[in-house]
């Protein structure tokens, strides 16, 4: 019997635009017969406080955290603000992943720009890679068990 998966979905969500490329890869995980509980986080959010105050920051980090601690695999959306041309990878989605690979846990890149070169040090932490929006599709079919490396022609810097 196949292992059914604990993903961590990393990526931001702070515009439509971030929250569809997001929703779209969550359909494609949940298409996957070795994935079971996707975690996003802002889906669980911290109420008990004002939000963006001392104690809603320190229960948010360490709610992710220990989220990224209990996956088994983070999936990161290294898409940013496209639409603006802005090419760079969140910076909290970066330190998930550095986070996640320090940890041992690890960490399947996705990116919808294809062209685009990819940081040394964020590429060598990734298990799989799918870059552009057809080799994306395939993450339905990936086998989060056996976490075949998977690489992707790209520049890298």
């Amino acid at each position: 019997m196949k292992k059914k998966n604990r993903v961590y979905l990393a990526g931001p969500f702070f515009s439509k635009e971030q929250i569809s490329r997001l929703d779209e890869i969550q359909k494609l995980l949940a298409a996957n017969p070795t994935i079971g509980d996707i975690f996003r986080p802002g889906d669980d959010e911290y109420t008990a406080t004002e939000f963006g105050s001392f104690e809603w920051q320190t229960a948010v980090y360490k709610h992710d955290i220990n989220n990224i601690n209990m996956s088994d695999v983070v999936v990161a959306m290294l898409d940013y603000k496209i639409e603006e041309n802005e090419m760079e990878p969140d910076s909290g989605t970066i330190w998930e992943c550095g986070y996640a690979a320090a940890n041992n846990v690890p960490v399947i890149g996705v990116r919808n720009v294809k062209d685009e070169p990819l940081n040394l040090m964020l590429a060598g932490s990734l298990t799989a890679f799918f870059n552009g929006p057809d080799s994306i599709k395939e993450i339905k079919d990936y086998d989060f068990n056996s976490l075949m490396t998977r690489y992707e022609n790209v520049k890298v810097l």
